[in-house]
């Protein structure tokens, strides 16, 4: 039986961890043969009396072949350390994942990527900057990288896909149960149209320490890592230092110093991360590495679906919620054309009506 099939099905094993893994792999030069282990071999190795004979009852090629055919038939493929497709810039990391459990397009793993991160609560402000700039970043080929979570999260992803561009999801979970549930629509498009990776077993249950250990993997695959908005406690300020530690860019959004969602990326900010005002501060870092091809048009963005009357008023709304009446005296329109306008955005899902006549952007 090939290793990468022996390493797949250590990895789905309880008990047998990431240490134990790497204990096995780097001074074992017999562990491709596991299947023929006896309880004095796994003893030897390291694991307890009672599960080194559970071990050597259990894991065997047919426990193997079972677990293969049950991530086939929920359309889930293994990309292990051993694999020419394994992500080069995850091995230059600490704590590379052995195995990783994909739906989707496991060549995105190969593309150029930039992670983006940022608050699970996010201000009109972190969302309308983390779709305009994953919007850019797609148009130029650029894949975007982030964990599926609510807010700025999923804001990147959305806004990667409705433009045609790339965006490879990373759990803090098994991939076999969508997670959050509130995107479990968005994870079924990911998987169609992009890729959703997990470095956990299926069927493995979750917990809150799994997600900063998620954070390594999102930038680990990617070349520089965009905080978009964090307060001062965000978990996207783990990612944005363990990018650091993996001698990776780090790039920050300035927001309002009086908003607290604003306070994480300003401290990134002092503490030198690069400022971002522009898509360009981010493109020009990689320009070396951009292999937009001249003759394939650049994918539809949110403005450009947009008719001319629908972009003056969607641009009206960009400074902020705005009341029906000051959006009739800015467009100097009358009250049936506005009204009908502001319809059709609402239709287009690009604005939303809040209660009092008050507007704002998605």
């Amino acid at each position: 039986m090939e290793k990468k099939w022996i390493l797949a099905g250590l990895h789905g094993c309880d008990g047998i961890g990431w240490r134990m893994l790497a204990n096995i792999l780097s001074r074992d030069e017999e562990w491709e043969h596991a299947i023929h282990f006896s309880p004095a071999d796994w003893v030897e190795r390291g694991l307890t009396p009672e599960k080194s004979l559970q071990m050597s009852q259990h894991f065997n090629s047919d426990y193997i072949d079972k677990r293969m055919q049950l991530l086939h038939d929920q359309g889930i493929q293994l990309v292990t350390y051993l694999d020419e497709s394994y992500p080069i810039l995850m091995k230059e990391t600490a704590r590379a994942p052995w195995v990783i459990y994909a739906k989707g397009d496991i060549s995105l793993l190969s593309t150029l990527s930039v992670a983006m991160v940022g608050t699970r609560v996010p201000t009109a402000y972190g969302r309308k900057i983390g779709s305009w700039l994953a919007e850019e970043l797609c148009s130029r080929g650029i894949t975007i990288v982030s964990g599926l979570a609510r807010g700025i999260d999923g804001v990147c992803h959305e806004s990667a896909l409705r433009c045609g561009g790339s965006t490879i999801a990373v759990l803090g979970t098994a991939i076999d149960i969508p997670y959050p549930s509130e995107h479990t629509s968005l994870y079924y498009d990911i998987a169609k149209r992009g890729l959703i990776i997990s470095e956990y077993p299926i069927g493995m249950k979750g917990h809150p320490g799994l997600f900063p250990q998620r954070n390594r993997i999102i930038a680990g695959i990617t070349r520089g890592t965009v905080v978009v908005e964090a307060d001062a406690r965000s978990g996207s300020l783990i990612t944005a230092d363990l990018a650091l530690e993996s001698d990776r860019d780090v790039f920050a959004v300035p927001g309002p110093i009086t908003s607290p969602k604003s306070r994480g990326t300003l401290d990134l900010l002092k503490q030198g991360a690069k400022i971002v005002t522009q898509p360009q501060d981010i493109l020009e870092e990689y320009e070396d590495l951009l292999t937009k091809r001249k003759d394939v048009p650049a994918p539809k963005t949110q403005h450009n679906l947009l008719t001319d009357v629908e972009q003056r008023i969607y641009h009206m709304l960009e400074q902020g919620i705005t009341g029906f009446d000051d959006l009739l005296t800015q467009s100097g329109w009358d009250f049936g054309l506005l009204h009908s306008v502001l319809l059709s955005l609402i239709m287009k899902k690009t604005v939303v009506q809040l209660p009092g006549s008050v507007f704002k952007i998605i």
